[in-house]
């Protein structure tokens, strides 16, 4: 059943993601959009409805790669073409789901085939598909590591191969990226940010009218979706045109001296990593002054180009909010304008701005954040080490103490050999990685141990009639290669927001140190939890997730004060644990408990502690205890709690350098 899609002129607002899309259609070598925004903001449903309104696409007829007929591919797996005779069909938007295999996503090749006849029996993937057209990854951040190099290896060839000890096909896949994410569930490798042309911030809009026709035109489609079309037939005949109109003027806009100093000074003054940002501002200006229908790149062009092409390139971690400063923007085109024409025309009559995408739209800015925790470091007020601490549970609370400056921590890992999600962590079995072995496969043989398979066929050979040059192989000789790589863990953390860690110069340091784990989570597409302790309970500041960004929020506005529940916080964090196990058990658990190992309140709160502590060495769920304890009398209370864990202790100062470089080895040993 053929469903109709929502029309891209009825999609009310959202002038940047609309204008970005449109960017794209009238010059695909912009290079794709990452759409960022919260759930509900039609991200969807606008790039879907982008494909309706691309020109048709001429093709071979018969090949399932889309060869172009006027240059042929001459390495297509259908080939060799003969120029000429081609047929046109729509373009095609393919989407990629998060959970598909590596063969879905570049074709399968028929192994037993290929090894027993030398036939290369190939079904193409969805990078054949898209050649030529649009790849859509909807939540794209949820991507998986394996499938994401895939992906940027054909993006930066234009081309996707696969091998198969030995054997190999290639076909051209030259495709539009598009991708849309909720920031809350996780960000971005930096490597396939990148690879994005573009990016739009989208939110929900907070006016009562423009709401009222969002819901007013969603449930006219909903209710009639043919006749809902039929109606925006007429602008989005227009858009199509006005899209063609911008193709064939696009050869002739001219990218002068003067836009290009502007472009390369932008570039420089946000210190963007690399060219490519310089490159993709040039051509989203000439597109931009393409779909204005004007022959000359002028600097709203390039203003425009570099708040939907910059704000995603100058993120140094993920605690920084994307975004440009406007004035400092304006200011270095000002100073980089001298000698363009036309610098002081903001816009003429031919630009409509509330038309769909029209130029003069806000343009890539996202919606105005707080602070980040990565922020610069902490200075401890005056008098702070000499308060007394509080002893009721919220009284006495304290503003939040802001965060010392991140650094580099080295790598802790879960113990043994995991098979949890692909990560940079923890030793597992994956099917990427080196081979350490060989198995019989279970279902589809996506990894061939050839070595292993000879070894399995030789044997039976003359049993099986062999005559000539060739192996007989059967199914059951085929063996899958065992590859251990690195996983991703769930990093719990259990941090002391009590009284006793209240000192506004040492809950800096330990918020600093808790968010350069975090940031070693990010970057090892670890999962996070946040658990913090305080007064005479435990609240799960965040629950497991993916984003970071989220976990640093919530630790930047931490409160601190009051009695140390520490068995409570113990408590709670193995109840989160219990239940993400049952939501993903094949992702194990490391556990990074951030206190002076102290305990209050309630009868025996040591005890009770030690009692909390050994569920997770009964379980032998991996733990850190990071040893805050301060001043010249030290009680080794961390310490204790750490042996009651089944894992051992570092303090602040060992985390930052390398004198924790034994720190993997002991939480091996005594996991062993």
């Amino acid at each position: 059943m053929t469903t109709t899609p929502f029309p891209f002129s009825a999609v009310v607002g959202q002038d940047d993601l609309r204008l970005a899309l449109l960017l794209n259609a009238v010059s695909p070598a912009v290079g794709g959009v990452l759409v960022r925004g919260e759930k509900g903001t039609a991200k969807s449903t606008a790039v879907r409805a982008l494909s309706a309104l691309l020109p048709p696409v001429d093709v071979v007829p018969g090949c399932r790669f889309s060869c172009d007929p006027a240059a042929p591919d001459s390495g297509c797996p259908d080939g060799p073409h003969e120029p000429g005779g081609g047929t046109a069909r729509p373009a095609r938007m393919v989407e990629l789901p998060v959970g598909a295999s590596e063969d879905r996503l570049v074709g399968a090749l028929d192994i037993e085939r290929a090894l027993a006849e030398g036939v290369k029996a190939f079904e193409p993937g969805l990078l054949a598909q898209a050649h030529r057209g649009i790849l859509y990854v909807d939540e794209v951040n949820l991507l998986h590591d394996h499938l994401v190099d895939l992906l940027l290896d054909a993006a930066a060839m234009g081309a996707s191969y696969v091998e198969r000890e030995g054997v190999s096909v290639r076909h051209a896949a030259r495709f539009l990226l598009v991708g849309t994410m909720n920031p809350e569930e996780g960000e971005l490798r930096p490597q396939l940010l990148d690879r994005f042309g573009l990016t739009v911030e989208v939110a929900a809009s907070r006016e009562p009218g423009q709401r009222v026709e969002v819901v007013r035109r969603r449930l006219a489609h909903d209710d009639d979706p043919a006749g809902f079309a039929a109606r925006w037939a007429d602008e989005e005949a227009a858009v199509r045109a006005r899209i063609t109109a911008a193709r064939e003027l696009l050869p002739s806009v001219r990218l002068g001296d003067g836009a290009l100093r502007q472009i390369a000074a932008t570039c420089a003054a946000f210190e963007v990593d690399g060219m490519r940002a310089d490159i993709v501002m040039a051509r989203t200006a000439t597109a931009l002054a393409a779909w204005a229908g004007r022959p000359e790149v002028l600097a709203e062009d390039v203003r425009q180009a570099a708040l939907l092409a910059l704000p995603h390139r100058r993120r140094r971690n993920p605690f920084d909010a994307p975004g440009l400063d406007e004035d400092k923007l304006d200011q270095t085109l000002e100073e980089f304008g001298g000698g363009q024409g036309g610098q002081e025309d903001q816009g003429d009559g031919d630009d409509d701005p509330d038309g769909p995408g029209g130029p003069g739209g806000g343009g890539g800015q996202p919606p105005a954040e707080g602070p980040r925790g990565g922020d610069t470091g902490a200075r401890p007020e005056a008098g702070d080490e000499g308060e007394p601490q509080p002893s009721g549970g919220g009284a006495g609370e304290r503003r939040p103490a802001p965060a010392a400056e991140p650094f580099r921590t080295r790598v802790l890992s879960v113990p043994g050999l995991g098979e949890g999600a692909a990560g940079r962590r923890s030793r597992a079995r994956t099917e990427h990685g080196r081979t350490t072995g060989a198995r019989r496969p279970k279902g589809a043989l996506t990894k061939l141990h050839l070595a292993a398979t000879v070894r399995a066929a030789a044997p039976h050979q003359r049993a099986r009639g062999r005559s000539g040059p060739g192996l007989v192989v059967r199914r059951d000789d085929l063996r899958q290669a065992t590859r251990e790589g690195r996983e991703g863990n769930l990093v719990l953390f259990v941090v002391d927001a009590s009284g006793s860690m209240a000192a506004r110069q040492r809950m800096s340091a330990v918020k600093g140190a808790v968010l350069s784990l975090l940031l070693d989570a990010y970057q090892r597409r670890d999962k996070v939890g946040l658990v913090t302790f305080r007064g005479s309970a435990a609240d799960v500041a965040l629950p497991p997730t993916s984003s970071v960004d989220a976990a640093a929020v919530r630790l930047e506005s931490l409160p601190t004060g009051g009695r140390t529940p520490l068995a409570a916080g113990l408590l709670r964090a193995h109840e989160v644990l219990r239940v993400e196990r049952l939501r993903d058990p094949a992702r194990r658990p490391l556990v990074v408990v951030v206190t002076d190992g102290r305990a209050t309140g309630g009868p025996e709160p040591v005890a009770l502690a030690e009692r909390a502590a050994r569920l997770f060495a009964a379980e032998s769920v991996a733990s850190v205890v990071v040893d805050c304890e301060a001043g010249p009398v030290r009680l080794g209370l961390a310490g204790r709690l750490a042996g009651e864990l089944g894992g051992t202790a570092v303090t602040l100062e060992e985390l930052r350098a390398d004198s924790i470089a034994g720190l993997v080895k002991d939480v091996q040993r005594r996991a062993a």
